[in-house]
């Protein structure tokens, strides 16, 4: 199946060498980094997690969301859903593979990341997070993989293929909520002590996966002879709205008990993310953006007339996925540092090069994501032509 990268029309080359141009531009960028160090971002000691860590935190969300694609197909044989289950599922390895990459490149030396191997320690959070990725990754590549290659021999999935595809379900879920014990399991950052952590990490999840796995199937359905299913597209809106609707409340949650209780230690963090500190404001309009973008998009995808229009649609999950970019990343990890514990207030803001590094992470998980539908699709258009004739 791997032959069917090679072959495409003028546009899917275009295509390609745009992402392969975008790559190299932050593979000479992190040339820079791997040279100097980390001392071309923006980080520091005081705030030591930046724009890497906040992609990766977004996009482990964006990776366990393939369980909403893989739950009613295969557990309650959702018909509807079969032509889009290989599509989320590659989503999630190209997520997953983005993740990894941004950890690599926020570790500064890649190397150092054979300690958890090496040098496993039990008692660190890290450890599990590091096999839940991989083992999802893994997952996730097998089952498609081989499901593709059952459909196309015409078999049914075997039994051990099946136990892997429940086995998925439940890993969906410990890939995120892991994630989110690496935050509240900090004691000494007080904005991230909560217990609504994990729980907002899957309503997001749930919310920005299934909106950038929409944005996906309305560009593939225009622009190749592709399409997902109406169906199918109209029932992951429904989950894109009580997804977004409940990490909205969640958020509500947590400005409420913060602000209402008071406690100096968390109130400190959330002014400074919401109305700034003593002229310190730079994370304020952004934060201030995903919240409207987050409620404009409710008003759009509750509204059946515009949630069923595509192009509506399009610019709903378009917003769904920027305000939870923002949510869950630099309004998530660099208010953790801010104040600092010495009650110092050292701003963060990503570098020109730091940027670009990120930009070329992305560059090769769209390109991961584009051979890996490339094939899916190939595959799905042989079995469907085969069976008409």
């Amino acid at each position: 199946m791997l032959e069917k990268i090679f072959k495409g029309s003028k546009r899917y080359w275009y295509w390609v060498g745009f992402l392969l141009a975008i790559i190299a531009v932050g593979a000479v960028s992190y040339w820079q980094q791997w040279k100097i160090g980390l001392g071309i971002t923006g980080m520091g000691k005081r705030v030591s997690w930046g724009l890497y860590i906040a992609n990766f935190t977004f996009l482990v969300g964006v990776a366990a969301s393939a369980v909403m694609v893989v739950l009613p197909a295969y557990i309650y044989d959702y018909k509807k859903f079969k032509r889009i289950t290989a599509l989320g599922e590659f989503l999630a390895v190209a997520a997953v593979t983005m993740c990894i990459l941004f950890v690599l490149v926020d570790l500064g030396r890649p190397e150092r990341a054979f300690n958890v191997i090496l040098h496993p320690n039990p008692s660190s959070v890290f450890v599990y997070d590091f096999i839940v990725l991989f083992g999802y990754l893994l997952l996730n590549l097998i089952i498609c993989w081989y499901v593709l290659d059952a459909h196309r021999r015409e078999e049914s999935p075997n039994k051990l293929l099946k136990f892997l595809i429940f086995l998925s379900i439940p890993w969906a879920i410990s890939i995120h909520t892991v994630t989110a014990y690496i935050y509240c399991g900090l004691v000494g950052r007080p904005f991230w002590a909560t217990a609504l952590m994990a729980p907002r990490f899957l309503a997001s999840a749930f919310a920005s996966g299934p909106s950038l796995l929409i944005i996906a199937s309305l560009v593939l359905r225009k622009y190749t002879d592709f399409d997902p299913g109406e169906d199918a597209i109209r029932k992951l809106s429904e989950i894109v709205t009580f997804a977004l609707i409940t990490s909205m409340f969640f958020l509500g949650c947590e400005i409420f008990t913060i602000g209402y209780g008071g406690q100096e230690e968390h109130l400190l963090h959330l002014k400074y993310l919401l109305t700034g500190i003593e002229g310190h404001a730079k994370l304020v309009p952004w934060m201030w953006l995903s919240i409207i973008l987050g409620l404009a998009a409710i008003v759009l995808l509750i509204n059946p007339s515009t949630r069923k229009n595509d192009k509506t649609l399009l610019i709903a999950c378009s917003m769904v996925f920027v305000s939870i970019w923002i949510d869950k990343g630099l309004g998530l990890v660099i208010p953790g540092y801010i104040p600092a514990q010495t009650g110092e207030i050292f701003e963060y803001w990503p570098t020109a090069l730091e940027s670009l590094i990120t930009l070329g992470v992305w560059g090769v998980g769209i390109l991961v994501l584009t051979f890996l539908y490339k094939i899916a699709i190939s595959v799905l258009q042989e079995i469907e032509s085969a069976a008409t004739h």
